[in-house]
């Protein structure tokens, strides 16, 4: 199958793109799409169409204050945006400056504290950071949540506890696995008394999860890598559901891509690792049966993946009744259930 880039473009205007959270998290209209049938459902329905013996997997990241602003040694002003920490005093970041900073030059940040710039990496420069404090602390005391750029205002006080799940755990990511957002107590207890589980894993998203493809030839794409750990538990529980007959859904395209990447080679192995899969129609699924997402930008490897998972004209046709309907897209948007479409492969 050749596919280009405007394969996976859509027309979408701008009121329907989502600035704020609900005042409820579970409040969110979800879109359901069964084998290329369409439902509109809210949020609160999840438990009614799922069955006892379903397994929820979960990704438990927490998103870090990645965003750092400052400038450079000759006055300029400076962004960075923390990709990835690599160690306790060393990191992957974008920065965005009027001239590129050269390597060994100073960026002053957060008016606290000097960086170091040690080179580049790709497109991401390599920073080295004071070492007389923890990195992930030094960001938490001085650093900004980082909202996606297509949200048109800085974070507040209400972002620190809404663009993270109520499961947040594990810090690292610089972008929330924005599935998980729509999860409250309320509705993991109703999941609960239905009898479906419950399982965990941890992907760090990278500022890369935000950077457009920029070819037309998708088989030219190269993914960003991201990191994740699949404990035993995890596992284990997913084999128990698959021998009692249960569905294994994915709560987010970021867990869907830890299990996916983890069983590219075999069974699904419990460990942590880093995947850069991309995921285009045509990819056999080898773990989830379902999935629990948001809508995902025009021309984006997540619109490319859920494309794989449902067929290409599924998803046309419930994001053109999506955009019909006013749903609310991206990160503090409406959600969508897709079950694994095989036909469509």
């Amino acid at each position: 199958m050749t596919l280009t880039l405007d394969d996976f473009d859509y027309d979408l205007p701008a009121r329907l793109i989502a600035q704020a959270p609900l005042a409820q998290r579970s409040a969110s209209r979800l879109l359901v799409l069964d084998q290329g049938r369409l439902e509109d459902r809210m949020m609160t329905d999840l438990p009614a169409l799922l069955r006892q013996g379903d397994l929820l997997v979960f990704n438990d990241t927490r998103v870090i204050h990645a965003r750092l602003r400052g400038v450079k040694a000759t006055g300029g002003q400076v962004e960075v945006l923390v990709e990835r920490p690599i160690g306790a005093h060393e990191a992957l970041a974008m920065v965005r400056a009027s001239k590129s900073p050269q390597t060994g030059s100073r960026l002053h940040l957060a008016d606290a504290f000097d960086v170091t710039v040690l080179g580049r990496v790709g497109e991401f420069y390599h920073l080295r950071f004071p070492e007389s404090c923890n990195l992930l602390d030094l960001l938490e005391r001085h650093g900004e949540l980082p909202l996606p750029p297509y949200i048109e205002r800085g974070a507040d006080e209400h972002d620190e506890s809404r663009y993270q799940t109520v499961y947040a755990r594990e810090p690292g990511s610089v972008a929330a696995p924005t599935a998980g957002l729509h999860f409250d107590e309320a509705l993991l207890a109703a999941l609960a008394a239905r009898g479906v589980g419950c399982a965990w894993l941890t992907l760090h998203v990278g500022a890369g999860t935000f950077q457009p493809v920029r070819v037309n030839d998708l088989g030219e794409h190269r993914m960003h890598r991201e990191r994740y750990v699949i404990p035993q538990e995890t596992v284990e529980a997913i084999a128990a559901t698959r021998a009692a007959g249960g569905r294994v859904i994915a709560v987010g395209t970021t867990s869907l891509r830890a299990i996916e990447g983890a069983a590219q080679d075999g069974p699904l192995i419990a460990g942590a690792g880093e995947t850069e899969l991309f995921i285009l129609p045509g990819f056999r699924f080898q773990v989830a049966d379902a999935l629990v997402t948001n809508f995902h930008l025009p021309r984006s490897t997540l619109l490319m993946l859920v494309s794989a998972f449902a067929g290409i004209e599924p998803i046309r046709r419930a994001y053109a009744h999506a955009v019909e309907h006013a749903y609310r897209f991206f990160s503090y948007g409406d959600a969508m259930f897709i079950t694994r479409n095989d036909d469509e492969i």
